[in-house]
């Protein structure tokens, strides 16, 4: 191993040694590469921890109750993932797949779809003693339903808006961080911008942001993205496009257009961020192949219209249109990961399913198929649908975060994403030591310091004293994503020890059975 002399060391006079007044410290990180979290060259020294928090940085020395040597691995802010699904957290509090990965903040409530009851989730989060901190965003799907019932396909009353601001305003109050939308989903996606507006209005007031699954990824982005620009811009909220891409052949190769549009919003005086994945391959119900307003409603309804031929032709008409417009001729690009009607299905394309199932691979019956999987309740699949070059190009921009659009998992439950498990990990591995798309330490910056700021997470996303003491230590040559597609239970790999507020959750790789998280609110403004 490298000596640690052989490290930079130019900014060492920022790094006086320094002994421990009073008290012992809590824990004492020596030998370790610092990587601050702002994008800052690493540098040599030690980190100590008393109380939940960092108390130095640096040359420093003293007495403590635990002591980790990091053996020259770097040891960097714990990451924050801006963008997952957990609003089921409670029930896995372990949430080993994201701590394996140096995840130690998640932020849940995306997309649209939150818990409402914002002080209930967190009590329940608090009473799970979880092993990493959870904010939430309000989510505008459950709000709408829970104000509109089960008739979503028009706009709301006056009544009915002013009990979807109620909500959103209670949920700040609660310490929600904002507001999300996801308008592919139902029923948003029956909603107007007007609509949206004065909800993030009540957003903005508490300091919110407003986080957007938006209306489009394809070749309509661009219609979708002054969508948001507009709601940032009447709302006056700091705007984030959640999981930016460019789903399906017809829309590859436009990266440089989309970063331009918010470019010019930039320079125009609106706030906007964005989060992505490291995957070419997203993830979501296998309704959305179905046309919205097909699924409005019950299950019955949906019945009702796929069983009339005149509805039905008019649903595979829309299916067509959405094909030929994504440039796409079937659903090969769809594997199915979840469907509890028949899990023999799960990790099988939708051909591979149809053939399975109705003996064909024909178009036809793989439309026949995925009608018959929502018929029974539903699935979930992944999509192979992005190109390589546009995620790098987007991941180059210094706006970008890094999210994994996942959530808790249960070792060897269905076939899901392997985005939940080697998110972080691939970003490191893969785009900063092979490709050399990222330097580690600005990587580092987007999954700490960059979305601290951006979702107001206090102190955290930084190494320094005063900072909340959430910490990740790892050996960046040895960092992997061994999870994929096609096996993806695997935990990533080259993460040693992870420290959330103060305490050891993980210990030279293995879990200690301390949990160290809880909730985070949004501090009033």
């Amino acid at each position: 191993m490298k000596s640690l002399l052989a490290f930079p060391t130019f900014l060492s006079f920022l790094f006086a040694p320094l002994s421990s007044p009073g008290a012992p410290f809590d824990l004492l990180i020596t030998n370790a590469r610092i990587a601050d979290g702002t994008g800052a060259p690493l540098v040599a020294g030690n980190i100590a921890v008393r109380d939940g928090h960092i108390v130095a940085v640096g040359q420093v020395t003293g007495e403590a109750a635990t002591f980790v040597d990091a053996e020259g691995r770097v040891a960097a802010p714990g990451f924050i993932d801006v963008h997952t699904h957990s609003e089921r957290i409670a029930r896995t509090p372990a949430v080993e797949n994201f701590v394996r990965m140096g995840v130690t903040t998640i932020v849940t409530g995306n997309c649209g779809t939150s818990r409402t009851d914002v002080a209930k989730f967190f009590e329940e989060v608090t009473a799970a003693q979880i092993s990493i901190n959870v904010a939430t965003l309000i989510g505008h799907n459950s709000v709408r339903q829970k104000a509109m019932g089960g008739n979503f396909a028009r706009e709301p009353s006056a009544d009915e808006l002013e009990k979807m601001r109620a909500t959103v305003e209670q949920a700040m109050r609660e310490g929600a961080v904002g507001l999300s939308t996801g308008l592919i989903y139902l029923p948003g996606s029956f909603s107007k911008p007007e609509e949206i507006v004065e909800l993030a209005k009540v957003a903005a007031a508490y300091g919110g942001i407003y986080a957007s699954h938006m209306r489009a990824e394809t070749v309509k982005i661009f219609d979708a993205l002054e969508e948001l620009l507009r709601i940032a811009r009447e709302a006056k909220i700091p705007a984030q496009v959640s999981h930016l891409k460019l789903s399906g052949p017809s829309a590859w190769g436009q990266s440089g257009a989309v970063l331009a549009v918010l470019d010019r919003a930039r320079a125009e005086g609106l706030t906007i961020t964005h989060d992505l994945y490291a995957y070419t391959a997203s993830s979501t119900g296998l309704g959305q192949l179905i046309p919205d307003r097909a699924r409005e409603g019950t299950p019955a309804d949906f019945l009702a219209r796929i069983s009339d031929p005149a509805q039905k032709a008019e649903i595979l008409a829309e299916m067509q249109r959405t094909r030929e417009r994504q440039g796409r001729t079937d659903y090969g690009y769809a594997v199915i990961a979840r469907f509890e009607a028949d899990p023999s299905l799960n990790g099988k394309t939708i051909p591979e399913a149809a053939l399975l199932k109705r003996g064909s691979e024909a178009l036809a019956d793989q439309i026949e198929l995925i009608l018959d999987i929502e018929r029974q309740g539903g699935g979930s699949a992944v999509f192979h649908g992005m190109s390589e070059p546009d995620l790098q190009a987007f991941l180059r921009n210094p706006l970008t975060m890094v999210a994994s659009d996942g959530g808790p998992r249960q070792l060897g439950e269905d076939v899901p994403h392997p985005r939940s498990y080697g998110n972080n990990a691939r970003i490191l591995g893969r785009y900063v030591r092979e490709l050399k798309v990222l330097s580690l330490e600005e990587a580092i910056r987007r999954m700490t310091s960059l979305p601290a700021q951006t979702f107001r997470l206090g102190d955290r996303g930084v190494l320094r004293a005063g900072a909340c003491a959430d910490i990740v230590i790892f050996d960046p040559e040895k960092v992997a994503d061994p999870a994929t597609f096609e096996d993806p239970h695997h935990f990533a790999e080259g993460f040693t020890d992870v420290v959330v507020n103060g305490r050891l959750v993980l210990r030279a790789g293995a879990l200690t059975g301390t949990r160290g998280g809880g909730p985070l609110r949004l501090p009033a403004r």
